[in-house]
C-alpha cells in the first residue's frame, strides 16, 4: 500500500508532521487566495481569484473553484473579462485544481499552454547545512533600478528574448516596494552571469523563489545553488517559514537534491488580447 507523503516540520518548538493535503491547502490559502500584490487590484468573484496589473504586464486567475458544470461558462467570462479591459492573462492551473480536467478545458477554450513545472516546498530550518554557509561566488544585492539592465542581458541571452514588462515591474518594485523583493546577480569576474529574485508577502509563511537564470558558458559551477543559498538565507533572517519554486526539469533535480520537497504540478494558460 502506498504510503501518503508526509513533511516533516517544526510546530511551535515541537516537532510535528503535516500531510501533503494539509500544506497543500495552506499554501493555497495563504499564496492564492488571500496574497495581494501592490502592483495588482484583486479583484474576487464565486468562483475565481484574479489579480489586474495596474501598470505593467499581465493580469492573472490566480485560484479557481470550479466543478464540471460551471468551468465552461467561468473559464469563458475570463476571456471576455481580460479581453474587455484590453489586457493579456495567465491562468496557472495547479494539479489538485477542480475540476479534473481544468487544463483540457483551458486548452478547448484557446488559452495557450505553457510548459508545466513543479511546484516544490522546502521547510528553511529542516535546510541542509551546505545553503547555509558562506557563499563562496560574487552574489549581489541588487538595489539601483538602473541595474536591472544587467539582468535583462542575462533573460535575453538565456530566453532568446527580453522582457520589458518584467523589468518595468522590478523597477517599480526596487523604487516603491523594496521590502517585499530582493533581487540578486551573480559575477564572475565582474561580468553578470546569473540572476534570481525571492518575493515576500505580508502575513504569509511562505516566500517564493523565482528566476534562476545562468548563461549557458557558466553552468555547472555553483551560480544557480549559490543564488539558492543566498536567498535561503535571507529568508531565514526573515522568519519566513517555507520556500517555493517552480521549477522546471532542469532546475528540479538540482532543489529538490537541497531538500525541496515536490508539492504538486502547475502550468500557466495563455490568454492574449486579439490585435486590433
Amino acid at each position: 500500500m502506498r504510503t501518503k507523503l508526509r513533511f516533516r516540520l517544526l510546530l511551535s518548538g515541537e516537532r510535528s508532521i503535516m500531510e501533503k493535503t494539509q500544506l497543500l491547502a495552506l499554501h493555497d490559502q495563504q499564496q492564492r487566495i488571500e496574497i495581494e500584490d501592490r502592483s495588482m487590484r484583486r479583484e474576487v468573484t464565486p468562483e475565481v481569484i484574479r489579480h489586474v496589473s495596474v501598470n505593467h504586464g499581465e493580469g492573472m486567475v490566480i485560484y479557481s473553484r470550479l466543478n464540471t458544470e460551471n468551468a465552461n461558462r467561468v473559464i469563458q467570462e475570463q476571456i471576455h473579462y481580460f479581453r474587455t479591459i484590453g489586457q493579456d492573462f495567465e491562468w496557472k492551473a495547479y494539479g489538485h485544481d477542480t475540476p479534473s480536467d481544468l487544463r483540457a478545458r483551458l486548452a478547448a477554450h484557446g488559452l495557450v499552454a505553457e510548459a508545466p513545472e513543479a511546484l516544490l516546498v522546502l521547510e528553511i530550518e529542516a535546510a541542509p547545512a551546505c545553503l547555509l554557509q558562506p557563499i563562496a561566488h560574487d552574489i549581489r544585492r541588487i538595489t539601483e533600478p538602473s541595474r536591472l539592465a544587467e539582468i535583462d542581458r542575462i533573460q535575453a541571452a538565456v530566453w532568446g528574448e527580453s522582457d520589458p514588462d518584467r523589468i518595468a515591474a522590478l523597477r517599480d518594485d526596487l523604487s516603491q516596494d523594496p521590502g517585499h523583493v530582493s533581487i540578486y546577480i551573480a559575477y564572475a569576474d565582474a561580468v553578470p552571469v546569473a540572476y534570481a529574485r525571492i518575493t515576500y508577502h505580508d502575513h504569509s509563511q511562505f516566500a517564493g523563489l523565482w528566476g534562476g537564470s545562468t548563461l549557458k558558458e557558466h553552468r555547472g559551477r555553483g551560480f544557480y545553488t549559490g543564488l539558492l543559498a543566498i536567498r535561503l538565507q535571507e529568508a531565514r533572517r526573515r522568519r519566513v517559514r517555507f520556500l517555493t519554486i517552480d521549477a522546471s526539469p532542469m532546475s528540479q533535480p538540482i532543489v529538490e537534491k537541497h531538500g525541496f520537497q515536490f508539492l504538486t504540478l502547475t502550468q500557466p494558460f495563455k490568454g492574449r488580447v486579439p490585435p486590433q
